[in-house]
């Protein structure tokens, strides 16, 4: 990614060098540095808001309830993973941080579920079923209220913030959807760790024989 944004910004530089508008290359770089500083701290507010949120649905125990709510999915969804396991409320929290557009907020959650799936990963150089429709699940980004992009229209002064719902909503509902029944696909080429750990047994007492 690094690679790319240098590529494009050597090119606008060499283009602007090229037609005799080198000044506005510079000016356009300057003005952008400026807006970026200002959209961050605009959203300092909204961050530490929703991550005080998430914090205390934690200790309150609504994490449990959400993981309740979604346990008939995620028993579907990630059926190598026990139903005791923490990585469940981890996996709502991080689900429903991205619901609420907090994809700063959904990261270290996500973080931490993962950690939680390698932990229980039977394989450890190669990412579990699990791992994997998680990550499909977290990439895919499904949206109710674009809060993060919101707030950064506000910043620059959007007439209309919220137009943004009703697109975004589609958008990420279909790549969600597309992402869990890609990994879906996927899974059964590979079988569960569950079958695994029954084939090693199986192949270990089969050598002791």
């Amino acid at each position: 990614m690094n690679y790319i944004f240098y590529f494009l910004i050597t090119i606008s530089i060499i283009a602007g060098a090229i037609n005799g508008r080198l000044s506005d290359v510079v000016n356009a770089i300057l003005t952008g540095a400026e807006l970026s500083v200002k959209v961050a701290f605009s959203l300092i507010g909204i961050m530490a808001f929703w991550l005080g949120m998430m914090k205390i649905a934690k200790r309150c125990g609504l994490v449990k309830i959400i993981a309740q709510i979604i346990k008939p999915i995620t028993k579907r969804l990630f059926n190598e993973i026990p139903e005791d396991s923490s990585a469940i409320g981890d996996i709502a929290m991080s689900f429903s941080a991205n619901a609420l557009g907090l994809a700063n907020a959904a990261t270290p959650i996500g973080i931490k579920a993962m950690e939680e799936l390698q932990k229980q990963n039977i394989d450890k150089k190669s990412a579990s079923n699990a791992m994997c429709m998680f990550l499909a699940m977290s990439t895919a980004g499904f949206q109710l209220i674009p809060a993060t992009v919101i707030s950064v229209l506000i910043s620059i002064g959007y007439k209309n913030p919220t137009e943004i719902i009703a697109p975004t909503l589609l958008v990420t509902t279909i790549a969600f959807l597309s992402a869990i029944t890609i990994a879906k696909i996927f899974q059964r080429f590979w079988a569960p760790q569950k079958e695994i750990i029954y084939n090693t047994e199986k192949d270990n007492q089969g050598g002791e024989i």
